[in-house]
């Protein structure tokens, strides 16, 4: 069976940043519902199409592609007065909102005289990434998955 609308696929994948370094990889296979649900990177999605099982797809992805630009607004200094009493450590995580109300994943990068600098962009935005893919499986979605827009069962999601 090829890879189409509506099909689960499942794949082992490898992303790796423009140095070559494994940022992330999977040893056990995963599974997305194919058929422009925003649960794969759109570009990856795209190559994916009508591949088979055995297929090995690779793409390159720009920052536009992945996880976005760097910006530097996502930067912020605060006060560490304002966070918990909990002891502060770098590369602790929380959840904020832009001005939007959009939740945001913020990471505090530095801590010194009193201040803790949070930053709300991904690790890897800004960067260009290499996406390996080995397609170990492909079948047809049943009508839960397509309306919930994700895969249940193994690899998938469960409710």
């Amino acid at each position: 069976m090829q890879i189409a609308m509506n099909t689960v696929v499942t794949m082992t994948y490898e992303l790796k940043n423009a140095d070559g370094e494994v940022l992330e990889s999977s040893s056990e296979p995963v599974a997305y519902l194919h058929g422009g649900y925003d649960n794969i990177f759109p570009k990856v999605e795209e190559a994916m199409h009508g591949k088979n099982v055995g297929d090995v797809v690779q793409v390159s992805l720009d920052p536009a592609d992945a996880f976005g630009e760097y910006d530097e607004e996502l930067v912020q200094m605060e006060d560490a007065k304002q966070f918990p009493a909990a002891e502060l450590k770098v590369g602790m995580q929380f959840e904020g909102e832009d001005e939007t109300g959009e939740v945001i994943l913020y990471t505090i990068t530095e801590i010194a005289d009193g201040k803790v600098v949070v930053d709300g962009n991904h690790p890897w935005a800004g960067e260009r990434l290499l996406f390996t893919a080995t397609i170990t499986g492909v079948r047809a979605a049943i009508p839960e998955e397509v309306s919930h827009q994700h895969v249940h069962g193994v690899g998938g999601h469960h409710h």
